[in-house]
């Protein structure tokens, strides 16, 4: 029913993926794997609701506070979670990422600490050191194919009195990690504990593979929390900005909506954000399931093909997400020189691990959002530049 093998020619289009490449990499004539977007069209439902919403012809001012979106959040939230959500509870912003930089202003003040788990997304760092707090940092321990979370350290951290909030990523980016509910209990049990309030980024929460659930920290909750989210990564729809969420505390949701509305001047949401968020999350399902089918694919494919070029890999693919987070580690390459072969030898752009922090030396971030035949031309250069690095071409 979906197409999501023909390819789609994005440049031109002012895609920060495609024709604004140089800015990161150097040269524009690079094959991309970057920026968490991917290259298919979203769901044809959603285009139709735009396009029903565009013959109207008034793009004024709008709102989001009405039952036709905060209904269409609690049906998906029941559908594909399982789990009743208050929407009584619910915010608007243009960004999950603004959104936490306001909520980290509203709960810590200059030169407190901000505890998150690593490698993390690297706009993680900047929102926290861009507001003038210091990053605790949690490094997460590659055991096997699972990640892990020292608990004893976590908590080291938790206990300094100038911890404010643990800025959770839920699945986590890059690794892919899938938290157990056991976890996320352990970690709400010890927020508790040191009066630490907790931001939970769970914009990955659709993109879970295998036997594994989500399970949104609304379920585990025992302080003050905010769960961040959006359908931009899910249905490809980040272009139109628009994200939402939950703040438990009244006088916390209160004074994030009075920021937005006073200081910055963001009363109105972007209407075709409304419109794509109703449409995806009442009639998007048979084609994210379709999606779905085909990135657990691509990831596959990635796997059979990184360890039959070097069975030293034995990569496995992550747990959620569609970037894959390459450990290249047991090969013994060099970071740096491996970016100069891949851009300069190979044309190809993929994220070096560091960019996600000094946990991320040895990694590679590699987005599978993408047609097949550009997974397998990716994975032609990879494997190549690797070679080249190793000395066996």
């Amino acid at each position: 029913m979906f197409d999501f093998s023909t390819p789609i020619d994005r440049h031109g289009t002012w895609c920060t993926q495609w024709d604004y490449i140089a800015d990161r990499f150097g040269r524009d004539d690079l094959l991309p794997f970057t920026i968490s977007d991917m290259d298919f069209a979203t769901a044809p439902c959603i285009i139709e609701a735009l396009q029903q919403r565009l013959q109207h012809g008034v793009l004024g001012y709008s709102r989001w506070q009405h039952e036709d979106f905060l209904g269409a959040v609690r049906h998906w939230y029941q559908q594909r979670f399982n789990t009743p959500i208050d929407t009584g509870m619910a915010v608007y912003g243009p960004s999950v990422i603004y959104m936490a930089a306001q909520l980290i202003r509203l709960w810590s003040a200059p030169g407190e600490f901000v505890v998150t788990h690593t490698p993390a997304y690297d706009a993680f760092y900047k929102v926290i050191l861009g507001n003038q707090r210091q990053l605790l940092a949690c490094p997460l321990h590659k055991d096997g194919d699972q990640w892990r979370c020292d608990m004893a350290h976590l908590e080291a951290l938790l206990a300094r009195p100038q911890t404010k909030i643990l800025l959770l990523c839920s699945p986590h980016n890059p690794t892919g990690k899938v938290w157990s509910v056991a976890e996320l209990q352990q970690m709400a049990e010890l927020c508790e504990r040191h009066d630490v309030r907790v931001i939970s980024d769970e914009i990955h929460m659709d993109m879970v593979w295998g036997e594994r659930r989500h399970t949104p920290w609304s379920q585990v909750a025992t302080t003050p929390w905010a769960l961040l989210t959006s359908g931009s990564k899910t249905f490809n729809i980040p272009a139109l900005t628009g994200a939402y969420g939950f703040i438990s505390d009244d006088a916390a949701r209160d004074a994030y909506t009075q920021l937005l509305k006073s200081r910055d001047g963001l009363s109105s949401p972007a209407v075709l954000a409304v419109v794509a968020h109703i449409a995806a999350y009442r009639h998007g399902e048979p084609w994210l399931d379709a999606l779905r089918d085909y990135l657990q694919d691509n990831l596959t494919y990635v796997a059979e093909r990184l360890n039959q070029a070097f069975p030293a890999l034995g990569w496995q693919p992550p747990q959620a997400t569609y970037l894959a987070w390459i450990d290249l580690r047991p090969l013994g390459v060099d970071d740096s020189q491996l970016q100069q072969v891949l851009i300069d030898r190979e044309k190809v752009a993929i994220m070096p691990g560091f960019t996600y922090g000094e946990e991320g030396r040895g990694f590679l971030r590699l987005n599978v959002g993408c047609p097949r035949s550009k997974v397998e031309a990716g994975l032609d250069k990879l494997i190549s530049g690797l070679r080249f690095v190793l000395g066996e071409v």
